[in-house]
């Protein structure tokens, strides 16, 4: 049993891993997209001619503002498509980290006992169930933030101030995914032995 608990500390500590890799990369997500929105709403206001006032004398101004525009609307949103490639691998690893707990779980140990208890301790079931369930709030993370990105892609060829500020306010009150529930799943699912 002591090498089954060993195997599960191991695919805790990584799973602690991967939530602190996904809350830095929640950060730098929020930051671009909102630097890619600022860009959005700056366009309308460059191609409208009136908007540059006395510049207009300086010949090209118009298109090289707005092509220094485009250009670091291109750089956020690669970097945003190169994010959430870092988000899938999360999402990934915790898939792998759930599949090879539940394979670990039937060719290890019966039933009986991977739900066998010992004091308050959690048991083995209630790990594969935790590490269930950081699988399914990852990946429905995910698949939130890939659909806004394909909005966000709309509104640069149609731009809707409305639209940009509902999807402005979804990644702002994002993550979805709780700290504190988060850490209950690991302060009580996972306890202190499995720590």
């Amino acid at each position: 049993m002591e090498a089954v608990i060993k195997k599960w500390q191991q695919k805790l500590r990584k799973a602690k891993e991967e939530m602190e890799k996904w809350e830095a990369l929640q950060v730098r997500w929020v930051s671009r997209f909102s630097n890619a929105s600022s860009i959005i709403q700056r366009l309308q206001v460059i191609q409208n001619h009136g908007s540059f006032g006395a510049l207009r004398c300086v010949k090209g101004i118009e298109d090289a503002v707005l092509q220094k525009e485009m250009d670091q609307l291109k750089t956020l949103l690669l970097s945003m498509r190169n994010i959430l490639e870092e988000f899938r691998g999360c999402v990934l690893t915790f898939e792998k980290l759930h599949r090879d707990g539940s394979q670990t779980l039937k060719m290890e140990l019966s039933k009986k006992r991977a739900e066998e208890r010992i004091g308050v301790k959690p048991c083995i079931a209630d790990c594969l169930e935790g590490l269930s369930l950081l699988y399914d709030m990852h990946q429905s993370e995910y698949h939130l933030k890939t659909s806004i990105f394909s909005a966000l892609s709309c509104l640069i060829l149609k731009p809707s101030p409305g639209d940009l500020n509902a999807l402005q306010y979804l990644v702002v009150d994002q993550p979805n995914i709780p700290n504190n529930e988060v850490q209950h799943i690991f302060d009580v699912i996972f306890a202190e032995e499995i720590k």
